[in-house]
């Protein structure tokens, strides 16, 4: 059984940055894939990134790509999520996952992905 815990989210004005991160307990996340997705009120939610836990491979979303830097510290248990150029768009409640359905490997699509843990979320707002 894997807990993670997101931490990191906060308000931040239009064009700032935050760093988000993913500890994890109960198990190594060595074998996992690690995610984040955010879902914002009325809104589906959204995959944002991910990264193998081989060899560090990372897939963005769109709304991500040149903005977002995902990264990982096995040894640390403990996932980032480096966000910079925040719109108000990317105002959500984040969430970390793990999954090792793929071998380690991120799932081939982030979007709607039945993750096989998630935390409870960090809630970043982005508002002048």
């Amino acid at each position: 059984q894997v807990q993670l815990v997101e931490s990191g989210g906060g308000l931040v004005q239009p064009g700032g940055s935050l760093r988000l991160s993913c500890a994890a307990s109960g198990a190594t996340l060595h074998y996992y894939a690690i995610g984040w997705f955010r879902q914002a009120p009325g809104k589906e939610r959204e995959g944002v990134s991910c990264i193998s836990s081989s060899d560090g491979t990372t897939a963005y979303a769109d709304s991500a790509k040149g903005r977002f830097t995902i990264s990982r510290d096995n040894a640390k248990n403990t996932v980032w999520l480096q966000m910079n150029s925040l719109k108000p768009e990317d105002t959500a409640v984040y969430y970390c996952a793990a999954d090792a359905s793929y071998a380690g490997d991120c799932p081939p699509s982030l979007d709607s992905y039945a993750w096989d843990y998630r935390g409870k979320g960090t809630l970043v707002t982005v508002s002048s």
